[in-house]
């Protein structure tokens, strides 16, 4: 391959008295970085167990995947993150999204894309050590991180829709597209971006872009696709939101993503076996997930390599996959389709 050579990320949950041997792991695996899920009704806090990590660990990345405005203050949000900054040593980056799973839990709703927007402006502002005007008007400043001239941390903003994908290319240092693996759609995606930071008078060269891709290594394809089913129901669960969250999709991928959104069974969620999971079929699945064994994985790189991202996070399978499995097919990616990958 003699593509783009994009950091390989691996996206996992929290795992209170085994993350520190678990991101060692990832990072001897050769991974470029970590990312845990911010879900306070499903998982452990990612801000303990990103600091254990930044001390197990060298040189793999550390970030929230994703965290939301909703459940934390701005200046929570930016301290909890700059304190993962100060323990790694510079190596945190803040994913943020508008909120899905830790925000339905806790029975509220994800913010219009405006407020999105502004509450991004406030963690940047308190990241870069400035005074923050907040919602109720108080000026504020997180003074711990502008006495510490840290490193400003990252802030990377996982986007489906096109206005969403809007915030993150004007407001944010990075985007990462939670729109499937599919070339097509992740063309458009990467344009998007770029088109709505030239017209906001920035330069579309400076903002990251990358990926969120569901992958599932497995010598058995048809095993693979019942593996992946469960995650690639959430990120498809995204496209379905909304009329707008779906743009860019194929008709036939559109009418699935809008099925899955209107069924979506959070008690269910990131399952293979919910009842949502009913209309993602095989076809769905190879044209949205990467899903196969090493060889076919590999093609399908191929493509996305072409497109020049700067990041890939990897999803793995769903959180009905037996434990087997799970560790089988993060195995099988980390010795025959990473290091293919690395050499890019």
């Amino acid at each position: 391959m003699s593509k783009s050579k994009p950091e390989i990320w691996m996206i996992t949950f929290p795992m209170p008295g085994a993350f520190s041997q678990t991101a060692r792991m990832i990072e001897e695996s050769g991974f470029d970085g970590v990312g845990v899920v911010d879900t306070q009704n499903l998982a452990a806090d990612p801000y303990s167990e990103l600091c254990l990590a930044a001390h197990a660990t060298k040189h793999l990345k550390l970030r929230t995947s994703v965290t939301n405005p909703v459940t934390r203050h701005p200046a929570v949000t930016a301290s909890a993150i700059a304190t993962v900054q100060a323990e790694s040593g510079g190596r945190a980056v803040l994913g943020i999204g508008r909120g899905d799973s830790a925000v339905a839990k806790i029975g509220e709703r994800a913010p219009s894309s405006k407020d999105f927007a502004r509450y991004i402006s406030q963690v940047q502002g308190f990241l870069r050590g400035e005074e923050v005007t907040l919602d109720n008007g108080y000026r504020s400043r997180n003074e711990w991180i502008a006495r510490n001239n840290l490193p400003k941390v990252p802030v990377d903003v996982a986007a489906t829709g096109p206005r969403v994908i809007e915030v993150g290319a004007t407001i944010a240092d990075a985007v990462t597209f939670a729109v499937g693996a599919d070339p097509e759609r992740l063309t458009w995606a990467i344009g998007h971006a770029r088109k709505a930071r030239e017209q906001a008078g920035l330069d579309p060269s400076t903002v990251k872009l990358g990926a969120y891709l569901n992958v599932v290594v497995h010598p058995e394809i048809a095993r693979a696709r019942t593996l992946a089913r469960g995650t690639v129901g959430v990120i498809a669960h995204f496209s379905g939101m909304s009329r707008d969250s779906s743009a860019g999709m194929r008709p036939d991928d559109r009418a699935v993503a809008q099925k899955v959104g209107e069924a979506y069974d959070m008690s269910r969620h990131t399952r293979g076996d919910a009842g949502h999971a009913r209309f993602i079929d095989d076809a769905f699945v190879d044209r949205f997930a990467i899903a196969g064994p090493p060889a076919h994985c590999i093609e399908r790189f191929e493509a996305i390599l072409k497109l020049g991202l700067d990041h890939l996070i990897v999803v793995g399978p769903g959180a009905d996959a037996a434990a087997a499995d799970q560790m089988q097919t993060v195995g099988l990616f980390a010795k025959e389709v990473l290091p293919v990958l690395k050499r890019a």
